[in-house]
């Protein structure tokens, strides 16, 4: 009976009896899984096949959401104020706080469940898709969610695997599978699995019914590309690697199907246990918001204190008129315990001026910062990459102002400022430099040296992807009849072997595809090819090279090379070797690596061509070309034979396999015979230097963190102009002969403990003589030159503060041979040490601890996969999309948001403190001053709308002058528009005109104004205040704008508009049951008045004429930046909009390139600022000007005889 068949029957049957057969209890260190038996695995109780990545279920939705919420300070004090509000002490209904705080709560848990939904649909269809499972003798379709632990199942082509699997056999010969693992890492390139020799037959249902084999592994975890276990078959051990293992997410590619074994299920696969929580940052603007609000806090407690010590003395039996000469019954106005009485009225007030909090404010900046990713950076074409269809990508909303305060730039190089598309470009052979070509970076160098370099180029120099190589000297088999021709051969034929690429499509040279992991595969592969060794066919133990002219010239041959181990290359190893058997059974190790590797394992002798190619390598790094040594060895089968037990009992393992295999290979790596070095040259990404010029214009210092050599980064920091030859250079090196002379003594202490004090005497120096060029009056720019050995002395604790001290005061500062802990401690360093706002930016996977380690995190969409991407806050195609990234975006997003909460704090303060000045004249008895529904609408309704547009639309200077001004981002360094200066002078005009609002109203409301007579009673009195509050309010944030637009109308004069309606139905209808009667009638008593309508003019006016000289006095004495720049280009166009067109058009529609065309048109200009604003009624004449077709509207035709008639006015030119 199988597994399936138990669980039927199990149904059926009130109990079962379990037998434990050969069940033996789970070690820590591995776990057992009987295949194709369900009832021996239901004793380990391994978890089900389902997943969810959602945040909440039905039940933990609104505990958690409502836990979220009130985790923000704000929310929970409205929550304490709600409680307050229920109490008799409270003057106030507690509709009034109840209200704007549900509705909050509202939207908040609404956009939750929204996107938690969306993540449930996603799991729902993940768990209910279906794959072939193995029950009895066939196949039968069952969705993932109810697989189970040794279940067999069938995935066929481009079927995605439903958990990780142990492959078992496969339709391809040789018990090959190929798959792509773009949905793990991003990366496309085919890779090849080859499933053990034992278990290729299992493919037929009624030959995998026999299969009962034990697979003893390790653990869960979330190492991608590790996997140790053994399978235990016909009491064979067999050792199972990566090679036989298939990771949920992936796809099977070029095979029809494959069959496997579940290992690891659901939440214990390890692409689920690799979805990392990416820290929870929050922008400085955000944590200094909270600063402002604890401020508020302080300045409510101290409002209410005074108010209720006014109370304790304001509170007596004299005032007869008060009913207070007797026994009172309400203890907050009983004189006769004057204690009791402040600290209920101190209560009392905190309810009354609850509303000095903007409890709307954290939902309005998340809803404006959403729209600002999804809207403005998602979509803005300036960084649309049209060569790979990429767009940017704001992985989150949280850190919008961010980018506008950024002072540091943590980049790596390859594939961040370099493009990642590597071309073999030169090589050394014996001793020999091979090709003429002259790289960008050695042009740079000559050019700032006054040197002319000739490049002499051939005109059938050949040129694909991945090969611009030049010299005759080595193609169309000329190597022949060079001095060293076995060295060639030797050279191509390692190129051609020693490497893991998957060739596909036609086995012809013009028409095949390589597959490889890396591009620097690629590249050598394809070069081999170029130079006739021709590979075009792989099986997981043979190879097929096609080569030209290797015996003779013009002779071409087919070699099948048997491939009998492959030693991989890993981040510790840093090289690559394959032991291969000829067809005359010679045995051959080639082994391709890192220069200071391979030369620790070469052979005696051969100390010239050690040398000249050593100074090859130094030539070749000079130029910025990534470099690999090649050598080989000859092998013989005995001391083969006796290797190969070894590494196969490694292999074997079950603890420490990895470790095992590094220690097997270091003894057969031994002893090798330099062949000669390959240069790749991986190009600079266009406008890398022209970017990196404008940052540093902005204040931003720019540290490149690389892996390559010192040279390499050093000339690539030059070509990228991040050091010039005005600069001071201090270089801290571990390359000295006296470091040199220590490690070749072999002592690891004592080489630690020289290089240590060399490290810090080294920084000592410069920190010196840095600080002698900074008194200079014109010193020159310092740079910092530092390699990972001695960076690796220098985060010491007790190096650390020279380091920084150092670094602090460079313009730029490279950081050479540094590993990706390192990458993420230099960041931390600045980050943390330096307070300073950092961002990270980087393409690979290695890159994704640095990156998460800085405030902000920039991936590459790229070519080493997606994971930079997946870790990050912010995604672009290009480094030079930095530039608009920061400069516009960023810059823009920190004023809008700047101002979005200043704007709150002033509207909320100037509210409540009318309430205040009122409390003076009530006797401090808590009366409150404006109606409960005012209160809870104030926030919501009335003056809500106006700030969104702020927030959305305010734009000081166009994109194009953002970036040909970019010293306007040092006012984001300086943090201008958001200080406590700022925040003071917003608090001066709340004072101001809180006081015009109220004692203008009480001062001319104390005489009789209505028609009968008869004064304006508190209800009226408040009611126009109330109205002068929310038009003073909503007119103020026009003068806050740089540009106003119809949106910005809209909002304003609706939210006003908005109140007139609401007061109009609330003053006419009134029941019994609340205290609606107050206001009843209010405002057609008041509107009767002409007093009403001079107080709705005048008021504002005057309340609004101290912000209209401060700003007037502000620009003209004390104007900030981008002032003067407004100044200056008041009358131009924006210059970057026909551009943009052209950069985009050839991927849009007709009728896309039509409506984007009109987007462009140049606009109305503001005559409140003289600044581009959207004005969208003027399309179609505008369109007529520079030849786009839109629509006419009827609005155009005089807009047109008024532009015809200002034309006929001005002067004719001469």
């Amino acid at each position: 009976m199988s597994g399936w068949d138990r669980i039927r029957s199990s149904r059926s049957q009130s109990t079962a009896t379990v037998q434990l057969g050969r069940i033996q209890p789970q070690a820590p260190g591995h776990r057992s899984v009987y295949c194709n038996d369900r009832e021996a695995n239901a004793i380990a109780k391994f978890p089900g096949n389902s997943v969810s990545t959602t945040k909440y279920n039905v039940l933990t939705f609104l505990p958690k959401g409502l836990f979220e919420q009130f985790r923000r300070v704000a929310n929970l004090y409205f929550l304490m104020i709600s409680i307050l509000s229920s109490t008799p002490i409270s003057p106030v209904s507690p509709i009034t706080n109840v209200a704007p705080l549900s509705i909050v709560l509202f939207i908040s848990l609404v956009k939750e469940a929204f996107e938690d939904w969306k993540r449930f649909q996603n799991d729902l269809a993940i768990n209910n898709t279906l794959v072939d499972v193995l029950q009895g003798s066939k196949w039968e379709s069952v969705p993932w969610k109810k697989l189970q632990v040794g279940d067999i199942i069938r995935v066929k082509q481009d079927g995605i695997f439903p958990a990780d699997l142990l492959f078992l056999a496969s339709t391809n010969a040789d018990g090959v599978c190929y798959i792509e693992t773009s949905n793990l890492d991003g990366e496309t390139n085919l890779k090849i699995r080859k499933a053990l020799e034992k278990t290729w037959d299992y493919l037929t249902p009624e030959k995998t019914t026999e299969f009962a084999g034990e697979v003893q592994c390790e653990q869960p975890n979330n190492s991608l590309y590790t996997f140790t276990g053994n399978l235990i078959i016909e009491k064979q051990t067999l050792p199972v690697s990566p090679n036989q293992l298939l990771l949920r997410g992936c796809s099977l590619r070029n095979t029809e199907y494959i069959v496997g074994a579940v290992i690891y299920t659901g939440h214990e696969t390890k692409v689920m246990m690799n979805t990392m929580n990416v820290p929870s940052k929050r922008s400085t603007l955000e944590r200094k918001l909270d600063k402002l609000i604890l401020a508020l806090f302080a300045t409510l407690f101290v409002m209410c204190l005074v108010g209720a010590i006014g109370s304790g003395i304001f509170i007596n039996r004299e005032y007869y008129y008060l009913g207070l000469d007797g026994k009172v019954e309400d203890r907050q106005f009983d004189p006769s315990n004057r204690f009791v009485v402040m600290i209920l009225t101190m209560f009392t007030l905190i309810t009354l001026f609850s509303t000095i909090i903007p409890i709307s404010l954290y939902v309005s900046i998340e809803g404006i910062k959403f729209v600002q990713c999804m809207k403005f950076i998602n979509q803005d074409l300036n960084m649309y990459h049209v060569e790979t269809n990429t767009p940017a990508l704001a992985r989150t909303s949280n850190l919008n102002e961010e980018l506008g305060q950024v002072e540091y730039i943590f980049t790596d190089k390859t594939g961040t400022l370099t493009r990642n598309l590597m071309e073999f470009f030169k090589c050394s052979i014996g001793g020999e430099v091979y090709g003429t070509g002259i790289t960008e970076i050695e042009r740079g160098s000559a050019q700032r040296s006054g040197v002319q370099l000739e490049d002499h180029k051939l005109a059938n120099a050949a040129h694909e992807k991945g090969f611009n190589f030049e010299d005759v000297r080595l193609m169309l088999g000329a190597w022949r009849n060079e001095p060293n021709p076995d060295m060639c051969k030797e050279f191509f034929r390692c190129l051609a072997i020693c490497h893991t690429v998957l060739p596909e499509g036609e086995e012809s040279p013009e028409k095949i595809v390589y597959q490889a992991a890396s591009p620097d595969e690629a590249a050598l592969v394809t070069a081999a090819n170029n130079f006739g060794f021709f590979f075009y066919r792989r099986t997981p133990t043979m190879i097929y090279v096609r080569e030209s002219h290797a015996e003779k010239m013009g002779k071409v041959s087919d070699f099948q090379y048997e491939v009998l181990n492959v030693l991989e290359f890993n981040s510790t190893r840093k090289r690559q070797s394959v032991v291969c058997r000829y067809p005359d059974d010679r045995l051959v190790l080639y082994c391709k690596g890192a220069d200071s590797v391979i030369y620790e394992r070469l052979g005696e002798g051969n100390d010239d061509l050690k040398k000249v190619t050593r100074e090859h390598l130094e030539q070749f790094g000079s130029a910025g070309l990534r470099t690999l040594c090649l050598a080989y060895k000859n092998l013989s089968a005995d001391a083969y034979e006796s290797w190969n037990e070894k590494f196969i009992n490694a292999k074997s393992s079950l603890r420490d396999r990895e470790k095992k295999l590094d220690e097997v290979a270091e003894l057969i790596e031994q002893d090798l015979i330099l062949i000669g070095a390959t240069a790749i040259e991986d190009k600079l990404q266009e406008g890398v230097p022209d970017c990196i010029e404008t940052l540093s214009r902005a204040g931003i210092k720019i540290w490149v963190l690389t892996g390559d050599k010192m040279e390499t980064a050093i000339n690539i920091a030059y070509a990228c102009s991040l050091i010039n030859n005005e600069m001071k250079q201090f270089i801290i090196n571990s390359d000295t002969d006296e470091i040199r002379e220590v490690e070749d003594k072999g002592d690891p202490v004592e080489t630690a403990r020289f290089i240590e004090n060399s490290v810090k005497t080294q920084l000592k120096n410069c920190l010196e003589e840095a600080q002698k060029v900074l008194y200079t009056y014109s010193g020159p720019k310092l740079a910092l030159v530092i390699d990972g050995k001695c960076l690796m002395y220098a985060l010491d604790p007790s190096l650390r503060g020279m380091l920084l001290n150092l670094s602090m005061n460079c313009s730029s500062v490279v950081c050479c041979r540094v590993s990706p802990l390192q990458k993420a401690q230099v960041t931390s360093l600045v980050k943390k040490g330096a307070k300073k706002i950092t961002l990270s930016i980087g393409d690979g996977a290695n890159d994704v601890s640095m990156i998460q380690a800085a405030h902000v995190g920039v991936g590459i969409s790229g070519l080493e996969g997606m994971q930079a991407v997946m870790a990050s806050d912010f995604a672009i195609a290009q480094f030079r999309f930095l530039t608009d990234l920061l400069l516009v975006h960023g810059r823009w997003s920190y004023i809008r948001i700047s101002k979005v909460v200043l704007y709150f704090f002033y509207k909320n303060f100037t509210f409540t403190l009318t309430q205040l000045w009122f409390t003076f004249q009530d006797g401090f008895s808590g009366q409150r001053f404006y109606d409960d529904w005012y209160q809870a609408f104030y926030n919501v309704f009335f003056t809500s709308l106006p700030v969104l547009m702020l927030g959305l639309f305010d734009k000081d200077v166009s994109a194009s002058l953002s970036k040909k001004y970019p010293q306007l981002y040092m006012e984001g360094l300086r943090n201008v528009y958001f200080n406590w200066r700022m925040v003071a002078v917003y608090a001066f005009f709340s004072v101001y005109q809180s006081l015009i609002f109220y004692y203008f109203i009480i001062t001319s409301g104390s005489s009789p104004q209505t028609s009968s007579g008869k004064m304006f009673g508190l209800w009226d009195i408040s009611t126009m205040a109330f109205t002068c509050v929310v038009t003073t309010v909503n007119v103020r944030l026009l003068l806050s704008c740089n540009i106003i637009t119809r949106w910005h109308h809209i909002s304003v004069w609706g939210s006003i508009l908005a109140w007139f309606i609401f007061i109009f139905l609330y003053s006419g209808i009134t029941t019994k049951y609340d205290r609606q009667e107050n206001v009843f009638w209010s405002i057609y008593i008041l509107m009767s008045t002409s007093f009403f309508y001079l107080a709705i003019l005048v008021v504002p006016l005057v309340a609004l004429a101290g912000d209209f000289l401060y700003q007037g006095v502000q620009t003209w004495f004390y104007p900030y930046d981008y002032q003067i720049i407004q100044e200056m280009h008041r009358d131009e166009p924006d210059d970057n909009r026909n551009s943009r067109l052209l950069e985009v058009e050839s991927r849009l529609t007709p009728e896309q390139a039509r409506t984007y065309a009109i987007a462009q048109l140049p606009q109305q200009r503001s005559k409140h600022t003289g600044f581009a604003f959207d004005s969208p009624g003027y399309e179609s004449f505008f369109a007529a000007q520079v030849g786009v077709y839109a629509p006419q509207k009827a609005w155009d035709v005089a807009r047109r005889a008024s532009v015809k008639r200002s034309r006929s006015k001005k002067p004719q030119k001469s």
